[in-house]
């Protein structure tokens, strides 16, 4: 027999790693949501356990920090999907304008800190820099979760993550000036890096929409999957190429792609691989953490993260303040990009590697920074936790009282054919806001030449419909042909979203049958009223307008009890019950 020992050592080092990662990731997620500390504290404190400073699982942090990044790159992606070109134009001043000044205000503030302490001027700049840019990771899921990422501190929010995304190579390029390394970027760089922008916006703009509703044509899912990985992997190392941040190239492919009818597909696809990198993203930043030297220098790693947190918030809460943001917005803005970023464990090593900073220091900022982001959920979920106290408070005992006029719901018609078009009009004629979501790229085309936006989509998937908005619709119909899609999909999705009302179109009476046991709340057969429509004006072009009425009313109330009948005894059983009933008795 084996030893176990022996072959556990025997095994493949990769599986034995992504073992440490899944189980880890397994433990410590699900107990840090059950006592609402969040899934982001859970990695961490999986990273902690698993990393070389813990149970040594996962020895080689930075291997993991370099696979982890891609998480980074897949979010932007995603994030770049959910933003249209239109409102990006739109928040260019934001971008420019108050992410310039978070950064530029922040690194003074940070690097006056420094220099006042003791450090070198050149080292308190570039730290300063570091520091002043927060976590795109961390601050993104935190929107995310919330769902704030549309809304306008939301938007306040990502204008300077993205900014301050854009800013990392010219601080990059200044940290090895500083640090007496050979000059930064040079002005060849600089074309470069315009024409790989250049480029990657032709190529995205003219080509990708293309290449894809060529896919979609061959409807097959695993190859939609893989040319959406290939676009984020081809786009990110073009930027790499150019010496831009990855990510950057990953947004902007993104936002590309945002414009087309593809855009709920592709996030579906993109967001378990997304979830998967960036959570192991947020592991790798608890496998950082030495406890060692945080043991040793413990009130200067704790003082120095609060420190850095509260110069932060304080900044970001003047700034948003004076471009016009509510105190609320701002302090939300404040908690959520109040820490530091992922940048700030690259831009320590290289300065260590300069000798700008000691080995010894380059430990403490790394925990330091650990330490902030591990701070962020608390202090978001403290802020929140006192603003709603306050809106109590300022409320008292008024009550909420209608105004009348209800907000239009929120309808998902997924299929737009024959059927699902004649719902989508009427819907639209009331005042209802309509996604509409359909898989056959020739259809979505077509409905687009009549002024209808179509989504490209699987809406039997339910992440398709999540990605849709099923979380906050109020009604989905689907119009459909696909019997057992439809049927699995109201199962899974009345289970996940029991407010919503699904009104289904069904091909015959078996599978309206099947369709009510599935939890549809709403089923007619596709040809059930038009034929009843056509009879009744055949009865008034006999003349026998009087009975009209009448008969449909009677034919109606048969049909619907032979529907219970033979839901209850079976299609034969039923029907015979029901003609002993109405021709034999």
């Amino acid at each position: 027999m084996a030893d176990p020992a022996a072959a556990l050592v025997a095994a493949d080092p990769l599986l034995i790693e992504a073992s440490a990662f899944l189980g880890a990731t397994v433990l410590a997620v699900p107990l840090f949501k059950r006592l609402g500390l969040g899934s982001i504290l859970g990695y961490l404190a999986a990273g902690a356990l698993v990393g070389p400073f813990g149970l040594k699982l996962l020895p080689d942090v930075l291997a993991v920090r370099h696979i982890s990044e891609f998480g980074v790159v897949l979010l932007l992606f995603v994030i770049g999907l959910e933003l249209q070109p239109r409102r990006l134009w739109r928040l260019r001043a934001e971008i420019f304008g108050l992410g310039f000044a978070q950064v530029t205000l922040t690194a003074l503030a940070l690097a006056g800190l420094g220099w006042l302490v003791g450090g070198s001027w050149g080292a308190a700049a570039v730290i300063g820099l570091a520091l002043a840019l927060s976590s795109t990771a961390f601050g993104i899921q935190i929107l995310r979760d919330q769902k704030a990422l549309s809304t306008p501190y939301g938007d306040r929010a990502f204008s300077i993550l993205l900014f301050q995304d854009i800013a990392v190579v010219p601080i990059l390029a200044l940290t090895t000036v500083i640090g007496g390394a050979s000059a930064g970027m040079t002005l060849n760089d600089a074309y470069v890096a315009i024409a790989a922008l250049l480029g990657l916006f032709l190529v995205g703009h003219f080509g990708l929409k293309h290449v894809f509703r060529l896919i979609a044509l061959v409807r097959a899912d695993e190859v939609f999957t893989a040319a959406a990985l290939l676009v984020v992997a081809l786009a990110a190392l073009a930027m790499q190429w150019a010496g831009l941040s990855m990510a950057l190239g990953a947004f902007i492919a993104g936002v590309l792609l945002a414009g087309t009818e593809f855009r709920h597909q592709l996030e579906s696809d993109i967001e378990p691989f997304r979830a998967l990198f960036l959570g192991l993203f947020f592991v790798g930043v608890g496998m950082s953490v030495d406890w060692g030297v945080a043991a040793a220098w413990w009130w200067l790693v704790i003082s120095g993260a609060l420190a850095l947190f509260a110069v932060k918030m304080a900044v970001l809460f003047g700034l948003t303040r004076a471009f016009g943001s509510g105190r609320e917005d701002s302090l939300r803005i404040a908690a959520t990009l109040g820490q530091a970023g992922e940048f700030g464990f690259v831009v320590f090593a290289l300065a260590a590697s300069d000798r700008l900073i000691t080995s010894e220091e380059e430990s403490v900022l790394t925990i330091a920074v650990a330490l902030s982001m591990a701070m962020t959920p608390f202090v978001v979920k403290g802020v929140e936790r006192w603003l709603a106290r306050v809106a109590q408070k300022r409320e008292d005992d008024a009550l909420i009282k209608e105004n009348g006029e209800i907000p239009p719901a929120s309808i998902i018609v997924a299929g737009f054919g024959r059927f699902g078009q004649v719902v989508a009009r009427i819907m639209r004629m009331r005042g209802y806001s309509v996604t509409l979501i359909d898989n056959a790229p020739r259809r979505i085309r077509l409905a687009r030449t009549f002024g209808s936006e179509v989504f490209y989509g699987d809406a039997t998937k339910p992440d398709v419909m999540k990605a849709s908005g099923a979380e906050t619709a109020e009604a989905i119909f689907f119009c459909i042909n696909d019997r057992e899609g439809v049927k699995l999909a109201v199962q899974r999705l009345k289970h996940r979203y029991p407010h919503v009302t699904f009104f289904v179109a069904a091909y015959d009476r078996f599978q309206e049958l099947e369709l009510r046991a599935a939890g549809a709340d709403y089923v007619i057969r596709e040809t059930r009223e038009s034929a009843i429509s056509l009879a009744s004006d055949c009865l008034r072009a006999m003349g026998d307008e009087a009975a009209v009425d009448e008969i449909i009313e009677e034919f109606r109330r048969r049909d619907a009890e032979l529907l219970r009948l033979q839901a209850e005894h079976g299609m034969e059983e039923g029907a015979e019950k029901m003609r002993i009933r109405y021709e034999v008795t």
